[in-house]
Parts: structure tokens; C-alpha cells; sequence
């Protein structure tokens, strides 16, 4: 029996940001004050969750009951704080604060409209994420899954233009599409399975159960599918129609909240609803691994392609997803410790690419790759984040990225899965494929670089970095790239807490 410790941390925690929508909203007029109100709820809801750490690494849970039962049903809505759910909350939490100091420069710099609710609901699509994380069974899950998708759609659709509606059905019909078809039905299922426990605490849900393969292979893609967030193909159009957002919510999508939330629920439907014996046993894991398998190379394949960077940043985002998916799913403990620690990795490594996509195009108007040779002369700090950033996706030397591909990379050999094993080697040489030239050709452009030529009516010589409030937070997530590849340790001990518990 796991070690509980009741307490209303993880309440406050995810009340922080949902109890300042109403003052940002008040503020509406008072442009400091709305901003201000931000700033203190994301530094309240990172302290709250930093609170939280010494009972997680004391080996502990911290659980709280928030509802006895919903309509008649005998479940709970429930959160529980292990491991995993700690470093989702701290990379969420502390992330936001970036995002926000980031996305002041950045909607101030482009004169954008509609400030008071993009602040809003960006607060409020830190609530459901923190839900996510926090969240003690299947319901809970799943109802702060359903309640980020709609908290996010207003700010993929804040330019309000036609672009941004199309992106915004595409958004919300395959996350709403995808979950009511599939998770749905895959939930109830288990319900009834399980005879009505829905728990992530002690075995997992369907550890006892006598399904037979084919059952489980479809229960199991039932789930993936469902929560379509993690971006697997063939459910993954959403992610790059998403990109008519600006910059910040990109950044919020695809490092910190949305996509982390579709992987950390595939993570806990593999360890905490079927169990890595279970699937072990029934070798549906292996379904699983060559559907991520194929997302990682084809998404990677397809970013190759991509002029626009932050398409290009988007499909690398659903192929670095796939990584993830594929560790958990290899069922070993070195792999399942490694795609937690990507979570946390790719989450700074990303959001610092986001940041710096987004402070070009604030400093300069320009969003294609073949426009930005020679850009490192001018804007050296947003070039030099963006050439880290790249690191740490990468995989490379000195950056956190490393040391979880290394994880997911010998955990694929231990495993005896060399062919996926060569999927990861293959995807980290086609990440460098199209990440290193981008930084390559901004500070050692070709003497006839487009972006030199006078054809294009455009003179770097007019160019500086972009507003403080953009190149601060992307210096501040780039630091932290490097960083935490030579202080781990908190990452690393919640890492093994977890994988710990489900083995």
C-alpha cells in the first residue's frame, strides 16, 4: 500500500491561475495591474507545486478527494501527486511565468488585440493542465483533458481572422472528435472491466484482467487515439493547424501544456491502467510501438521539408511526442524513465524555439527559414538560444536532451529492440538535418544568402533584437537547456520515484 499524505496543495496550486481570471478580467483597463495579476498567480502556483516537492522525494503521495461521486456513479474526482505528476506540474508552472513575461513583449510589440482574454485563458488553460497532472484516476483525467481543450481554443483562434477559425475547427473537432469516439468508449470499458475502479494508486486498473490480445491492442490504441494530444498519426493535423496562434500560445501548445498533457496520459494509461506487466504479457505494447515509430521518422521526414519555421517546429513537436510514446510503450524501466525525463527536456528545449521564432518575427515580420540568413549578425542572443535549443532536441552535448535520448536509446537496447532503437538513432540524425543549418546560415551566411540581396527589398542593417520581454525568458529556457544537463538530480530522483512505483 503506497504511502500516502492527505493535503489541499495540489488544490491551491491548481486554483492559483483559475482564481486570477476573474482579476485579469476586472483589470481589463489597467494594462499593469492585468499583467501584474498574472505574474503573481503564476509565482503563487510555482511555489505552491515547489512545496510539494520534499513530501514527492520523501518516497510519499499527496492525495485529495475533491468529489465523493459524480451522478450516481461511485468515482471519485480525486487528485494524487507522485512523481510524474510532479515534474509535469514544475515544468508547467515554472514555464508559464516565462511564457507570460514572454508574451507581454511579444502582443505589446505586435500591437495585438484582445490582451485581456488571451491572458485570461491562458490562465485558465494552466488550471486544466495542472489537473491533468494532479489527477488521481481515469475521470479526473479525463474531465481536465476535455477542459483544456476548450480553455485553449480561444487563443488558437485570437487572430479571429479566417486562417484562425479554419485552425480552430481543426483543433477542436479532432481533440473533441478523437476523445468522444475513442476515449469514451475505452473509459467506460475499463469501468466495467475493473468493476468500477478507476484509480491510479496501488496496481494498475486492468492489472488482474484476462483479456486476450486483440482486446487489448484495441482497448490500448483506444486510449492513444483517444487522447489524440500526443499528436500520433494519423490524428495529428491539429498540431500544425494550430500554428495561425501567436507565438506564445504556440509555445504553450507544443512545449508546455497541451501536448505534454496527450503524452503524460498515454504514459498513464500504459503504467496505470493496463500495467507494464499486463501489456508485457499480452505483447500489445509492440502495436504501439511501431504506430510511434512511424510518427517519429515520417514527422521528421516532413519537417525536413518545411520552410516555415514554426511549421518546421511543429512537426519536429510531433515526431519528439512519438519519442516519448515509444519509451513508455517499450516497457522497460530505462525507457520509461527516459521519456519522462523528455517531458521535462523537450518542454525547455522547444518553448526556447518557440520564444525565438516568435522574437524574429516580432523584430523583423519574417516566419520562413530561407529569409533568415545571416539573421545571427543582429540578433546574436535570440540566435544563440535558438542554436541550443536545437541542442537539446537534438540530443546533443551539452543539453538535457541528451541524457533523455540516452535513456530511451539504451532502454531500446535492453529491451532487444534494436530496429526501434535504430528508429531513435535515425530520427536524431534527421533532427540535426534540420535544426543545425538554420542556426548555420544565420551567422555564416553564403555570400549571395536571400536575406543580403536587395532583390528582396530587405536590409538586415535595420534590424535588432526584439523587446526584453521577448529575449529574456528565451535566454532564461536556453540557459536552462544546458543547465539541467549538469544538475539533473530533481528530474532524475522524481524520475525514479515513479518508474519505481509501477514496475
Amino acid at each position: 500500500m503506497e504511502n500516502s499524505v492527505s493535503s489541499l496543495l495540489p488544490v491551491w496550486a491548481c486554483l492559483a491561475s483559475l482564481l486570477a481570471v476573474p482579476l485579469i478580467v476586472l483589470f481589463r483597463k489597467e494594462i499593469f495591474l492585468r499583467e501584474l495579476t498574472t505574474f503573481v498567480a503564476g509565482f503563487v502556483k510555482l511555489g505552491l507545486v515547489v512545496a510539494m516537492v520534499p513530501i514527492i522525494l520523501d518516497g510519499k503521495v499527496i492525495t485529495t478527494t475533491l468529489v465523493a461521486g459524480v451522478s450516481g456513479i461511485n468515482v471519485p474526482i480525486v487528485f494524487r501527486v507522485d512523481g510524474l505528476g510532479m515534474i509535469f506540474a514544475i515544468v508547467a508552472s515554472f514555464l508559464w511565468i516565462l511564457t507570460s513575461l514572454y508574451a507581454v513583449g511579444y502582443m505589446r510589440g505586435l500591437k495585438e488585440h484582445s490582451q485581456t482574454r488571451f491572458f485570461a485563458f491562458f490562465a485558465l488553460s494552466l488550471s486544466a493542465t495542472l489537473g491533468v497532472a494532479f489527477a488521481g484516476n481515469l475521470l479526473t483525467l479525463y474531465l481536465f483533458y476535455e477542459m483544456l481543450s476548450l480553455s485553449t481554443y480561444p487563443l488558437v483562434t485570437h487572430h479571429q481572422d479566417r486562417e484562425a477559425r479554419g485552425g480552430g475547427r481543426t483543433y477542436l473537432s479532432y481533440l473533441l472528435g478523437t476523445s468522444i469516439a475513442f476515449a469514451i468508449p475505452a473509459i467506460l470499458f475499463t469501468y466495467l472491466q475493473s468493476g468500477g475502479d478507476l484509480s491510479f494508486a496501488g496496481p494498475a486498473i486492468l492489472a488482474g484482467s484476462d483479456m486476450g490480445y486483440l482486446t487489448g491492442a484495441v482497448l490500448l490504441m483506444a486510449f492513444v487515439f483517444g487522447f489524440s494530444k500526443a499528436g500520433l498519426m494519423p490524428f495529428h493535423s491539429w498540431l500544425p493547424g494550430a500554428m495561425v496562434a501567436p507565438t506564445p500560445v504556440s509555445a504553450l501548445l507544443h512545449a508546455v501544456a497541451v501536448v505534454k498533457v496527450g503524452v503524460f496520459c498515454v504514459i498513464r494509461v500504459v503504467t496505470g491502467v493496463f500495467g507494464l506487466d499486463l501489456l508485457g504479457k499480452l505483447g500489445a505494447n509492440l502495436v504501439l510501438c511501431w504506430v510511434a515509430a512511424f510518427t517519429v521518422i515520417l514527422s521528421s521526414l516532413i519537417a525536413l521539408s518545411q520552410d516555415n519555421l514554426k511549421r518546421r517546429l511543429a512537426f519536429s513537436t510531433i515526431g519528439q511526442l512519438s519519442y516519448i510514446v515509444l519509451g513508455v510503450a517499450l516497457l522497460h524501466e530505462m525507457s520509461v524513465k527516459g521519456s519522462v525525463l523528455h517531458i521535462a527536456a523537450h518542454a525547455v528545449s522547444k518553448i526556447t524555439l518557440f520564444f525565438c521564432a516568435g522574437a524574429i518575427f516580432v523584430a523583423t515580420g519574417k516566419k520562413y527559414i530561407s529569409q533568415m540568413a545571416g539573421l545571427g549578425k543582429r540578433m546574436p542572443f535570440t540566435m544563440g538560444a535558438f542554436f541550443l535549443g536545437s541542442l537539446g532536441v537534438i540530443g546533443l552535448p551539452p543539453s538535457i536532451g541528451l541524457i533523455s535520448k540516452f535513456h530511451l536509446v539504451v532502454g531500446a537496447a535492453d529491451a532487444g529492440q534494436i530496429a526501434l532503437m535504430v528508429v531513435f538513432l535515425i530520427s536524431t540524425f534527421l533532427n540535426a538535418l534540420y535544426f543545425l543549418p538554420i542556426s548555420y546560415q544565420a551567422f555564416f551566411p553564403a555570400k549571395d544568402a536571400p536575406g543580403e540581396l536587395a532583390a528582396t527589398q530587405f536590409s538586415w542593417s535595420e534590424i535588432k533584437e526584439a523587446p526584453p520581454a521577448c529575449v529574456i525568458p528565451l535566454c532564461i529556457t536556453a540557459t536552462l537547456t544546458i543547465g539541467l544537463f549538469f544538475a539533473p538530480t530533481l528530474f532524475l530522483d522524481l524520475a525514479d520515484l515513479f518508474v519505481s512505483s509501477v514496475k
